[in-house]
């Protein structure tokens, strides 16, 4: 019976190395986190039950009360628990291959030309799958252990590397010059930025689809979409989950993954993704999708990042709040021009009637906002705080 096997490895060639090993004998593989305390990685060990942990020395060791898998099965990966427990999501290697084959195929990959730079966290899907396109297609890739805009540029310019996976917030971090040095970047994770550069695809995925399925909106190839009568968004295709690793499946009978987002197909079957079901904001009766009010928000020269909110009103239900940090110390963006801003892209009703002015938005690894975090950035309406400076401006 194959073993699930825990790679307590930092990002590298060694890690690539053990993953190709593994996954040619038929191994399953569990990448964990190198930022974790000893406490978290314990945790995470009970949870999932690998039979073994090989670390950064190459040394095997093996665990008690291990779970079996079943022939096939090549990753479990941790989710980024941003609503609660991570669990282990079980891709197979059928799901790997195709989700490595659909990818490349739509970014047109040559293996003999092209060379990935793999900069995100390999404990997520969207790193560990680059790392498992390279070795389905044969495509040349360089594992940096982390993001380093000087190391990522270099990749490309020193180093040929021509794809590369980045978040919004790494984007921002390369810059235009960096960015400009690859063919294509493939970004994810979170909503991206106004006015991207046209060789940047934005993609749409989880963990349970084994990385992003819908590539500038529009489907990967083998992959369907569908929308609810609530609105939300279910996928389907050869590149999901098989289940999660205490045997639980969230797919229908029909293999239909109910997504947790809400969003929109256009006549041509192009997919606008509005949010997190769960982080609709209901104010005085209208539906406000923060993603759609952060974009336009962005706009505005005083914003470096923003993230929007409900907060419970008496009058309304939910007041929207955005929580910003500002271009430029000192010079908060005016809340009415925020309002404008809002009302102009999307509605009145879209409008946020508070603004909470911090020095950093919390965020997971892959740069995807906590918003059940956000509140505990302000301590109080003066701005005093233990953390970052903040402060809030209401009308």
């Amino acid at each position: 019976m194959p073993r699930l096997v825990a790679l307590d490895i930092p990002g590298g060639p060694l890690f690539l190395d053990v993953l190709r090993r593994l996954l040619d004998a038929g191994e399953a593989v569990l990448p964990i986190d190198q930022r974790l305390g000893v406490g978290l990685q314990r945790a995470l060990l009970d949870e999932l039950r690998p039979a073994a942990v090989i670390d950064a020395s190459g040394t095997e060791r093996s665990l008690e009360g291990a779970w079996p898998t079943e022939p096939g099965d090549a990753l479990v990966v941790a989710t980024s628990g941003t609503t609660g427990k991570p669990k282990g999501v079980v891709l197979t290697m059928d799901a790997v291959r195709a989700s490595a084959l659909a990818t490349s195929a739509r970014l047109n990959v040559d293996p003999e030309i092209d060379r990935w730079c793999c900069c995100l966290p390999l404990a997520h899907v969207g790193g560990l799958s680059i790392l498992t396109r390279s070795i389905v297609t044969g495509t040349g890739i360089e594992v940096l252990p982390r993001f380093d805009a000087v190391t990522v540029l270099e990749a490309a310019t020193k180093r040929r590397a021509t794809l590369v996976s980045l978040v919004p917030t790494t984007l921002r971090r390369l810059g235009d010059a960096g960015a400009s040095a690859y063919r294509a970047i493939v970004l994810g994770g979170s909503a991206p930025p106004v006015n991207l550069a046209p060789h940047v695809v934005t993609t749409y995925g989880m963990t349970e689809t084994g990385s992003g399925v819908v590539y500038d909106g529009v489907p990967l190839d083998g992959v369907d979409v569908r929308i609810g009568d609530d609105g939300g968004i279910a996928l389907r295709g050869p590149m999901l989950l098989r289940c999660y690793r205490d045997g639980s499946d969230p797919k229908d009978a029909d293999g239909w993954l109910s997504t947790g987002d809400a969003g929109e197909l256009d006549a041509d079957g192009r997919l606008t993704v509005h949010g997190r079901m769960v982080d609709l904001v209901i104010s005085g009766g209208e539906n406000v999708w923060p993603e759609q009010v952060e974009a336009a928000l962005l706009r505005h020269e005083g914003v470096a990042q923003v993230a929007v909110a409900g907060a419970p009103d008496p009058e309304w239900g939910e007041r929207v709040v955005a929580y910003v940090v500002v271009s430029e110390p000192g010079s908060p963006p005016p809340l009415e021009e925020l309002r404008e801003l809002a009302t102009s892209e999307i509605g009145p009703w879209a409008a946020p009637r508070e603004l909470v002015i911090v020095g950093e938005l919390p965020r997971t690894a892959i740069g995807k906002v906590r918003r059940a975090q956000l509140t505990s950035l302000v301590t109080s309406r003066s701005g005093a705080s233990e953390g970052p400076s903040s402060g809030r401006i209401m009308p």
